[in-house]
């Protein structure tokens, strides 16, 4: 079992404007955390200070215990696709998998296994530029697991993604968490987070207004979509 993630005091300005400020939460290992926030609420800048592409102005952000950048294999422990996928749109989807599974030090066997795990097998000798927003996503998601990670990033995968998409998502993200893996997954479709998420972090100018259980959240009986604009209206 994983330690899962610490986020403590972290802290980023860029310049003037503070993006993010003291920023404490805890990820559970082996769960579904849903973090959520506004649009410029730091969501994404956080996420890139815990995998170490943004230096974070105070605090720290750990994963296992570690940095990521500390990290001995670091694609073999954390899966991530936080930007949207970058893949030559010339290149095929399982070659373009092939380059990533060598970096990562994974088999050929591998990127079969991940084809299939998110639906492309019938497609991966298509050109990514002929690709659906949704097979993008997809595409994004099997290079994120290549490495069989214990810890899952996501920065809304759920865009482009029709209702079948969202449900196999949904599904997939809950069978990773029950075989042990960490999730971490930002999304602005609450009503998928509500039948997806163990753990809910919810944040507003860059600032943590809730962390803990989504079912605490919602034991007054209001929904997610109310606790949210709740949190996230208030000027306290």
């Amino acid at each position: 079992m994983t330690n899962g993630i610490t986020i403590t005091g972290l802290t980023k300005r860029f310049g003037a404007v503070e993006a993010v400020d003291d920023l404490s939460f805890d990820v559970p290992a082996g769960r579904v955390t849903g973090f959520l926030g506004p649009n410029g609420a730091g969501k994404t800048t956080t996420l890139r200070m815990l995998l170490g592409l943004v230096e974070p102005t105070a605090g720290e952000a750990l994963i296992d215990g570690q940095r990521y950048q500390d990290l001995g294999t670091p694609r073999r422990v954390v899966g991530a696709a936080v930007e949207a996928m970058s893949a030559h749109p010339g290149r095929r989807a399982r070659d373009h998998l092939w380059v990533l599974a060598a970096a990562a030090g994974a088999s050929p066997e591998r990127v079969d296994e991940v084809l299939d795990q998110v639906g492309l097998t019938d497609v991966q000798h298509r050109r990514v530029g002929g690709f659906s927003l949704g097979m993008r996503q997809r595409l994004g998601l099997a290079s994120a697991l290549l490495g069989d990670p214990q810890y899952l990033i996501l920065d809304e995968p759920a865009n482009g993604l029709d209702p079948a998409g969202m449900a196999w998502l949904r599904g997939l993200l809950r069978r990773l968490a029950t075989e042990g893996c960490t999730v971490l997954v930002s999304s602005h479709v609450l009503s998928e987070v509500a039948q997806t998420a163990d753990h809910v972090v919810i944040v507003n100018s860059g600032r943590l207004r809730y962390a803990g259980p989504l079912a605490d959240l919602d034991a007054d009986g209001a929904s997610l979509e109310d606790a949210f604009l709740r949190l996230t209206t208030s000027t306290s």
